[in-house]
């Protein structure tokens, strides 16, 4: 459980959210609202215990499951599998029950016997097989397949690694006094992964607060809304489900209209009258007393609420170049010695092209976008840099953002007399939607005539997502994206489709739009 009382939040000398009070109790589950950068990760971070509030009081009970937005395994050498245990605890006692084990087949004595049965009852304490079972359940619901459970975290995708985390966070099993926190936790998940994912918050006991920019999840899960208004610096409590409260916040700005024009009606009408009589001495007292009125009319009324403004995103405008200027041959690559991500792959970026790359978490997708963007090298095979050829990259985790520097630093090349409240704000702190569109306007200038494009409609709330895909839908250049977000295939107008990991090309057609909610 978590108790906030008259909490400020403040990023830097910025306001985001004033006298914050709610409880999170078991049974709630609790969908957080805004556009981006209103303050709902900074929120769900401080609920965590990452940052404390700039005033007011914050208790929790219970465990805390916490999934960040820009969540990071701790260490990159171990397996899956045991990353997933250690949220009970269980990787430490395989370990050691497996070397119990070991010990006591080279040498059967009853020191080690006593060994082994110390570490076999402490397997069990923590779940046991029964355990080992349920966590192999939980990442196979999340879809992440049998023949990555003993890799290491550190050879996987993005979006595999995201999905360890998630299933780690899940496993935990946090029960009825915990609470799960959790930041766009469909962030890279499939259509099957995001339907297991849904009945299983569904079916929890416990606390959850939930950002998420999937609407259907919100439908099915939340049974709470909190809308953060950033330009009232406040949250809108709505104790209802996601339907219910769309309903409810329309009916609510209709009824603020009216009340609004019937009193600016009765206030004017007041005024004028006063008008009228405030010149004859006989009256002017009266004429005082309704103009006094008339100002309490308006006076009572709830502050105009302001539209959400999303400033307009541009793509540059691509430079010159040559038929193709970008390609590759037989391209292989593969980390830590393993079986290759990548193998063999050929590839031509004609100059205007749009090409879509297609295929499961871990099937290479990202790893190919790096290797054109010259972020990695192949282990064989070679990227082709035709005439005139400027690549603008964008990547799903921010790689090309220096976080430790200001907003204005990050774009001191692309746009160097940059302005903006939020210009010299670390871009560390920035939300997920908004580092996506700061990664997007250091493109702007940079004259790119070929996109490179990973995901780039996550963490963007529905206004900021559809000036993406505006300006994704009008660039002239060449993009090459992957995505699982078919609002961004009808942008894009695809006309060529890559299918990894086998490599292989095709012309676009209407047959491969279901393969893209499961990308």
């Amino acid at each position: 459980m978590i108790t906030v009382r008259g909490a400020d939040l403040r990023v830097g000398a910025r306001l985001l959210l004033s006298d914050l009070s709610f409880h999170v109790a078991p049974g709630d589950r609790i969908g957080l609202v805004g556009r981006n950068g209103a303050g709902k990760t900074t929120l769900l971070d401080t609920l965590a215990g990452l940052r404390p509030p700039a005033a007011g009081a914050l208790t929790r009970t219970g465990e805390i499951g916490h999934l960040a937005q820009d969540s990071r395994a701790a260490d990159p050498t171990v397996t899956v599998t045991d990353r997933i245990l250690s949220a009970r605890g269980l990787d430490r006692a395989v370990r050691e029950l497996h070397s119990a084990a070991a010990a006591l087949g080279e040498a059967p004595d009853e020191r080690r016997m006593t060994a082994y049965a110390r570490a076999e009852a402490e397997f069990e304490a923590r779940g046991g097989y029964a355990a080992e079972a349920e966590a192999a359940r939980v990442a196979a619901g999340l879809g992440l397949p049998a023949d990555v459970m003993d890799r290491a975290v550190g050879t996987l995708s993005g979006g595999q690694k995201r999905r360890v985390e998630l299933a780690r966070i899940l496993f935990a099993g946090h029960g009825r006094e915990g609470t799960l926190l959790l930041d766009e936790p469909t962030n890279h998940l499939d259509a099957d992964s995001i339907g297991w994912l849904r009945g299983f918050l569904s079916a929890h006991q416990g606390g959850l607060v939930l950002i998420s920019h999937d609407v259907a999840l919100l439908a099915d899960t939340v049974n709470r809304v909190f809308h953060l208004d950033p330009a009232r610096a406040t949250i809108d409590v709505h104790n209802t489900g996601w339907a219910r409260y769309l309903a409810q916040r329309d009916a609510d700005e209709r009824r603020r209209t009216r009340e609004r024009s019937n009193a600016e009606r009765k206030a004017a009408s007041l005024h004028a009258q006063a008008d009228r009589m405030k010149a004859r001495s006989a009256t002017a007292t009266t004429a005082r007393s309704m103009a006094r009125r008339a100002d309490r009319l308006l006076d009572g009324l709830d502050p105009v609420r302001q539209a959400e403004r999303v400033a307009r995103i541009r793509l540059p405008e691509p430079a010159p170049c040559g038929r193709t200027p970008l390609g590759a041959l037989s391209l292989t690559k593969s980390y830590g010695g393993g079986r290759p991500v990548l193998d063999g792959v050929d590839l031509a970026v004609d100059r205007g092209t749009r090409l879509v790359v297609l295929g499961l978490n871990g099937a290479g997708k990202t790893t190919l976008l790096r290797l054109l963007a010259g972020v990695e090298v192949p282990d064989s095979g070679r990227v082709v840099r035709g005439h005139g050829l400027r690549i603008g990259y964008f990547a799903q985790e921010h790689e090309t953002l220096d976080l430790g520097h200001t907003v204005r630093a990050n774009l001191s090349a692309a746009a160097p007399h940059f302005r903006g409240d939020d210009a010299d704000k670390p871009a560390g702190v920035l939300s997920g939607g908004e580092k996506t569109r700061l990664a997007l306007a250091g493109l702007v200038h940079s004259g790119a005539n070929v996109l490179l494009l990973d995901e780039p409609t996550n963490n963007l709330d529905p206004a900021s997502r559809d000036e993406v895909l505006a300006a994704v839908g009008t660039y002239p250049g060449a993009i090459v994206m992957v995505t699982h977000d078919e609002g961004a295939i009808d942008a894009l107008r695809p006309d060529r489709v890559l299918l990894l990991p086998d490599g292989d090309e095709d012309l676009w057609s209407e047959e491969y739009r279901d393969l893209v909610a499961l990308a």
